[in-house]
């Protein structure tokens, strides 16, 4: 027998015996997740085809919304499983092993107890007194069916939390017990329960410094905040779970995942270098043309995936040699693509201008994602330009080289038309999405369910149908990371409707509103004071969990200082980029450093001008609104 066989057969041994069932299940999630989203896509095709003869699927808009929520639940279990579920707290990466060990066992504890009360408060909704379980989905599918994936996604997720807590199996124990240490202390029937809300509610905080999913921060404050408003506990986690479930009942939800699943498929294919290699063709020989190349390509796949720090860790390495090349210095080099790597936030169909609107809808100020995706163009347009303006005026001054050759038009032409058409498919996504979006002949659902096919033909046609078996066992993996991020930004959603349903029964937002016109007489200064708290949002939250949790606040507060709502929408979302690249905690320089190994010192300092730049373009888009508002105001006749 060969060494390598022999190897072979001791992995296989000291391989434990539930690991292979453990993959056939993880594999089943993966497949789970890519026929809903498989779904997702096909129905609103499906519907804009029938309507052309009259007719329509039966129940269509509801199937759809109850595949947002097992899209949620079940991306939420697979975020779970790959320990990516989004976390406020970056202060367990500072620790020590010990103190690390005992931190994460200190977060799942409550993140398990919150789960769990999760999974006990959605078995309540579908089966208790007031349930209805007459309803059908369709003909022969009973609504409650569909529902059951709440109960047993907090319940696999509990599992999840549970194990992760440590690796030994006594450290797996501590949140067993800790969990059914607070579901009897909250079942327990106190006269008075006021003095308890405080002391559960910083339990809930020192878990999430010590690295809790957002989640579960928002469920367990939301569950605490209830059981102290009405003293039934059992009621407070129903309380949230039939808010997480109400959330699917916004139409515009189901644009989020297919516009993010649109993403994931470029990311995966060879588009970022086909548009690198189009504008370095286009703009390559002007002065600042690689700034021009770095700023275009970040912005392109920032729209399109929805997160600037995933732009930075699959670009940095591509376009960090073209900017060297080119004679930037590694400082400037890695402050430009610092702050490139936050733009495209404003420009459509970016999935935080998505999940505003759907929240701020749900703070009862409607927004249509005609008016946002229009609003975000031209202010999106200002910090792109500039950011080139910067990265234009950055450029070392180009010295040639013995034997460089000289400009040939002819031979220009042809390598810029080579480029644009080998990039076409790219070039006309936008194009695709939009016409679909303002044409009239597609609703925004199906406008996103038309860019996520066209965005899957690309990767396909990307492959050359060479690789047909290894597409079919890649494609469910591709979609899974995309439902990954959905699911973990949905599940954050659904359980901070119910927290926000909490502020306003405890008319917390009122009171703001009472609170700000009393002490803040000016619009302007309400302004500059909204820029300044957003900032700091920025530096602390990532973009989703702030637009969840702070515009429902905010909402009411610009109504009541007369601020046009999307004009309202791109100031946040504006200063929400601006705090990602501001120090001393902005989320993008962490990321910078991981990506280039570099101190965060040096990307500190790298940053600033960019930095600068920003404030420039967020105070003309702040004090500017008919920089927002007149595109939608022409286009949309409003």
């Amino acid at each position: 027998m060969s060494d390598q066989t022999a190897a072979s057969d001791s992995e296989v041994k000291s391989r434990k015996w539930w690991e292979p069932v453990l993959g056939i299940f993880h594999r089943a999630e993966n497949w789970a997740i890519a026929v809903a989203l498989g779904l997702m896509m096909f129905l609103p095709l499906a519907e804009i085809v029938l309507r052309q003869f009259e007719t329509g699927i039966t129940g269509n808009a509801a199937v759809q919304q109850h595949l947002v929520l097992f899209v949620a639940m079940v991306g939420g279990v697979i975020a779970a499983r790959e320990s990516r579920l989004l976390s406020l707290s970056t202060f367990t990466a500072y620790l020590k092993s010990g103190y690390a060990a005992a931190a994460k066992v200190i977060s799942n504890s409550v993140a398990a107890f919150v789960t769990a009360a999760l999974c006990a408060g959605s078995y309540a909704y579908i089966f208790g007194e007031y349930s209805e379980r007459t309803m059908e989905l369709f003909p022969g599918f009973p609504v409650w069916w569909a529902k059951l994936i709440l109960p047993f996604g907090f319940l696999v997720l509990t599992l999840r939390l549970v194990w992760q807590a440590g690796d030994r199996w006594w450290l797996r124990l501590i949140p067993v017990f800790v969990a059914a240490g607070l579901f009897w202390f909250g079942l327990y029937e106190f006269d008075e329960v006021e003095g308890f809300v405080w002391p559960l509610l910083i339990l809930v905080l020192v878990a999430t410094v010590l690295g809790a999913p957002i989640f579960v921060t928002l469920g367990g404050a939301a569950i605490v905040l209830f059981w102290g408003w009405d003293y039934q506990y059992e009621n407070a986690p129903r309380v949230v779970t039939v808010n997480l479930y109400d959330l699917v009942k916004s139409p515009m939800l189901i644009t989020l995942p297919l516009f993010t699943l649109a993403g994931y498929l470029l990311a995966q294919g060879q588009s970022s270098q086909r548009l690198i290699r189009l504008i370095n063709a286009l703009f390559g020989r002007v002065r600042g043309g690689p700034a021009i190349v770095t700023v275009l390509v970040c912005t392109f796949f920032t729209v399109f995936t929805g997160a600037s720090g995933v732009t930075i860790l699959a670009l940095g390495g591509l376009l960090m040699p073209v900017l060297t090349a080119a004679g930037y210095d590694d400082r400037r080099s890695i402050g430009l693509l610092t702050g490139a790597g936050s733009l495209g936030v404003l420009f459509p169909p970016c999935l935080p201008l998505i999940l505003y609107s759907v929240v701020a809808s749900s703070a009862r100020v409607s927004i249509s994602l005609e008016q946002i995706f229009l609003g975000g163009l031209l202010p999106g347009m200002l910090l792109l330009l500039l950011t080139i303006g910067y990265g234009v005026i950055r450029q070392p001054k180009h010295v040639p080289v013995a034997g460089e050759a000289a400009f040939n038009f002819d031979s220009w032409v042809r390598d810029l038309g080579k480029a644009a058409w080998g990039a076409m498919g790219e070039i006309l996504l936008p194009v695709v999405a939009l016409f679909a979006l303002f044409s009239g002949y597609a609703t925004p659902v199906e406008a996103a369910a038309v860019s996520a096919l066209y965005a899957l033909i690309l990767y396909v046609v990307d492959a050359k149908w060479i690789r047909k078996v290894s597409i079919l066992k890649e494609l469910p993996g591709v979609m899974a990371e995309c439902g990954l991020l959905v699911g973990g930004v949905l599940l954050i959603l659904g359980v901070a409707m119910g927290f926000t349903n909490y502020l306003v029964t405890a008319m917390v937002p009122d009171q703001l509103v009472e609170w700000a016109q009393a002490n803040i007489e000016s619009p302007l200064v309400f302004l500059l004071l909204l820029n300044l708290f957003l900032i700091v949002v920025g530096c602390l939250m990532d973009i989703f969990s702030a637009i969840i949790v702070i515009v429902p606040l905010i909402v009411p507060l610009g109504a009541a200082f007369g601020i046009d709502p999307v004009h309202l929408g791109i100031i946040f979302l504006a200063n929400l980029q601006l705090g990602y690249i501001t120090p001393p905690i902005g989320m993008n320089l962490f990321l910078a450093s991981y990506r280039f190994e570099k101190p965060m010192s040096m990307v500190i300092r790298a940053a600033l001008p960019v930095l600068v730049v920003f404030v420039v373009g967020v105070l003309a888009i702040t004090y500017w609104p008919t920089l927002t508002t007149w595109l939608p105001n022409l286009v949309l006749g409003e």
